[in-house]
């Protein structure tokens, strides 16, 4: 009598997930937080800055210039903008 020694196949065990671990992310969550600061300060400096036209065309409207479109939005795009740069560049923490 033969005895036949028969194979068990391994069970079948589902693929190793990659481990995703903080270092793959480019921005953390700082990083995140002051890029929505400068999309705040962005958006609110273009709504300040709409407006001043007139109803009738042949009449000049000196409503856009006024500190708002002049001054304010200006300074406020600036801000967004270098806020935004400085999200970008910024390392996150680990």
């Amino acid at each position: 009598m033969k005895q036949e020694i028969i194979k068990k196949k391994p069970a079948a065990t589902e693929p190793a997930r990659p481990k995703i671990d903080q270092k793959d992310f480019a921005f953390g969550k700082e990083n995140y937080k002051w890029l929505l600061i400068a999309l705040g300060f962005l958006f609110v400096g273009f709504i300040l800055m709409i407006g001043g036209s007139s109803s009738d065309p042949k009449v000049f409207n000196y409503g856009m210039f006024n500190f708002q479109r002049l001054t304010l939005s200006p300074i406020l795009l600036i801000t967004g903008y270098v806020l935004g740069i400085y999200a970008i560049m910024k390392k996150p923490r680990q």
